[in-house]
């Protein structure tokens, strides 16, 4: 329970953003989410020690990566595979995961001397990933606090600023962060075909679908000959977008559709919530894509880490998988100077409201 507590304890401060609620309800939703995965592992749980143990440990570690408990399976351990291995690929989750199932038997302390020896030669030599040549993420400031703004022509003009320079500094696929297209209408797509007219860049950009009573949270590319959808979010976050229980909320594609080809790149893209659970990642990283394309809209997170969090995440992925990786993020300009540490943007922020 304290270990889900601490992995998710800026919870309380970007739900009550978020979803407008107060401190006292925050907080409620914060304690419930983590008891629900200590409720996993307590129905789960055996006195008898030994392989007994360890199995039903494996089997909670499990449950708790896919649907329906991976859901909200955020904070899982065997993130920390890629921290530990870099670019050891499926051998290296298999080896975090026996190492994290060993240390429930009496051979704890050899599987974390294994960990703690890992860690030391990973810690020394680390690089973190990088963007391939060519691919950029502009990262942008935009307060989305006000929803109906993020649809603004000011916001769309200055992000066709920031597009249109880094087209003309040599970058032929610009990653926009989540939500940077707003609405996805035949109005915006001729606005940014018009924008891209004399350049033969491609950009993707987050933006919304309106689909019957709800949405679909997608990823957009816009050249000057036309868009297409590559991409509908997996798994939107729980409650605060994702309601199936009611009407206009953002729908879920589960396993869709988890690679797609841009530039003859084969790339995996995550959106937001995606980057923070483990079953999106592993399945886009089964048909061996070239790289990851993470985008935010961290608006609501400010004065927190969730949007550090979610970069070290996506990292280690990259990294565990060897993979290249393009981060695109939206957060408040005070929060802007701590993240997105990797990537060559700082001439494309902005601080525009």
């Amino acid at each position: 329970m304290a270990y889900f507590l601490a992995a998710s304890r800026d919870l309380p401060q970007g739900a009550s953003t978020y979803l407008e609620i107060n401190k006292a309800l925050s907080v409620a939703l914060w304690l419930a989410a983590s008891a629900s995965f200590v409720l996993l592992h307590t129905v789960l749980w055996t006195s008898k020690p030994r392989l007994h143990r360890a199995l039903r440990y494996g089997l909670a570690a499990l449950a708790m990566s896919v649907p329906p408990f991976g859901i909200t399976g955020w904070a899982s351990p065997i993130t920390a595979a890629g921290v530990l291995f870099p670019g050891w690929g499926w051998f290296g989750l298999v080896v975090t995961t026996v190492g994290l199932i060993v240390m429930t038997t009496q051979f704890r302390l050899i599987a974390s001397l294994i960990f703690l020896c890992a860690w030391t030669w990973s810690a020394a030599s680390w690089t973190p990933p990088s963007a391939p040549d060519g691919w950029i993420g502009i990262n942008t400031s935009f307060n989305n606090s006000d929803k109906a703004k993020t649809n603004g022509f000011e916001q769309q003009r200055a992000i066709i600023a920031m597009v249109r320079k880094a087209a003309s500094e040599g970058y032929s696929v610009i990653v926009l962060p989540e939500s940077a297209f707003g609405t996805w209408t035949p109005t915006t797509e001729h606005l940014w075909m018009k924008s891209l007219a004399n350049t033969d860049a491609a950009v993707i950009g987050g933006a919304a679908v309106l689909e019957g009573a709800g949405y679909d949270n997608v990823v957009v590319e816009a050249t000057s000959k036309g868009s297409k959808i590559i991409y509908r979010q997996r798994m939107p976050v729980p409650g605060a977008m994702w309601r199936p229980w009611t009407v206009g909320g953002a729908s879920a594609g589960f396993f869709k559709d988890p690679v797609m080809e841009i530039n003859g790149t084969r790339i995996a893209p995550l959106i937001c919530y995606e980057q923070l659970i483990v079953w999106p990642l592993l399945q886009s990283m089964l048909p061996s894509p070239d790289m990851i394309v993470a985008i935010t809209n961290g608006w609501w997170t400010g004065g927190t880490k969730i949007s550090s969090i979610q970069e070290v995440n996506v990292e280690a992925w990259a990294e565990l998988f060897d993979v290249t990786l393009v981060m695109a993020i939206n957060v408040l300009a005070d929060d802007l100077k701590s993240t997105s540490r990797t990537l060559p943007t700082s001439a494309f922020q902005t601080d525009r409201k």
